[in-house]
């Protein structure tokens, strides 16, 4: 049977785990937990991703990621490669690290994002690796003891997480620590594994029992946490992606093409688009050039950025931004781009 294609897109939240082989050690020693955090240092912020929660125990990892313009595939493939060649050199071993193919879960921003903060942070308690919450404020190999400031971890996103709390910095800790605390009793959540509303409602016989109540019944797919109409939307928008994808394979546009129908859709010129400044219009457009540039045509940031004299930073700014502007005014199929 053929595997499911990921899901994914510039700002989409995602839970991503990933477990050794035969649910064998992954860390033997904290060179192994130093090795990955170091290439995470590097690569989640080349990548433009945003990490909001992770955790390491021995046999697995857990993260919670925010798709940067390159995608999660690009990130998972050079940290869990560059990884598995390193560990292996390390000790001495040949074969395969992992298990099978890393899971990744599409999650719906309300009300998963804090719950899964929290969830993935406390698997070092709940899998025995500390022995408590005053050991896990401190334990270096989960993004917990960053958040509470113990630990410096500059590529991991503290700040946005924090404010969710409080704006003061010293509140927003303790009401998260807070909020963590009660999320001790709550133990393993299977409802925040995936599976859109399949999981969350108690498994497939509870969604029987909703089934035969509603005539719309809810929606369930592995590879996505949240309700029914974000399952919908995910599904859809994916299918006109690849939808894309292969309508550009089929009959290529390059990248001055695009530019000169992207300033058409916006009102604006192409010289006015690729223009230094803040104006709207200009801002706008070049967000959306800058991500079907990415998306649909294949373009890498940096190659982008080396194109257009801008900074891969603002390039990747740019596709993230043009990724939202498309949804919101239901560009997702860009027939005015490509026909």
């Amino acid at each position: 049977m053929s595997r499911a294609a990921r899901l994914d897109a510039p700002g989409a939240l995602q839970h991503v785990m990933v477990r050794g082989i035969e649910k064998r050690d992954i860390f033997r020693c904290d060179r192994d937990r130093e090795d990955l955090i170091s290439r995470l240092a590097d690569l989640v912020p080349e990548s433009g991703t945003i990490c909001l929660a992770w955790a390491f125990l021995p046999n697995h990892v857990h993260f919670l990621f925010r798709s940067g313009p390159k995608g999660i595939a690009y990130v998972m493939r050079k940290l869990l490669t560059g990884y598995a060649v390193s560990f292996n050199l390390r000790h001495q071993r040949t074969g395969h690290l992992f298990q099978n193919r890393y899971k990744s879960v599409l999650c719906e921003e309300e009300p998963y994002l804090m719950e899964l903060v929290r969830y993935i942070h406390l698997n070092p308690l709940r899998g025995g690796v500390v022995s408590g919450i005053e050991e896990l404020n401190r334990y270096p190999y989960s993004g917990h003891s960053a958040l509470m400031g113990n630990v410096d971890r500059p590529w991991q996103e503290t700040v946005g997480v924090l404010r969710i709390f409080a704006s003061k910095l010293n509140e927003a800790r303790r009401r998260y620590m807070s909020f963590v605390a009660k999320g001790v009793a709550l133990g393993r959540r299977e409802d925040l594994a995936g599976g859109g509303l399949v999981r969350s409602s108690g498994g497939w016989e509870a969604v029987k029992v909703e089934r035969a109540k509603q005539v719309c019944a809810p929606k369930g797919d592995d590879r996505i946490l949240g309700g029914t109409e974000f399952v919908d939307r995910v599904l859809s928008e994916a299918n006109e992606v690849l939808d894309l994808k292969y309508r550009c394979k089929r009959a290529p546009v390059d990248l001055t093409a695009l530019a000169e129908r992207v300033a058409v859709l916006c009102g604006v010129s192409v010289e006015e688009m690729m223009a230094r400044g803040r104006r709207r219009e200009r801002v706008e457009a070049r967000s959306l050039f800058c991500y079907w540039a990415v998306e649909a045509l294949g373009w890498g940031v940096g190659e982008l950025a080396g194109t257009l004299g801008m900074a891969p930073s603002s390039v990747s700014r740019s596709v993230v931004r043009g990724n939202g502007i498309a949804k919101q005014r239901g560009y997702r199929r860009l027939d005015e781009v490509i026909e």
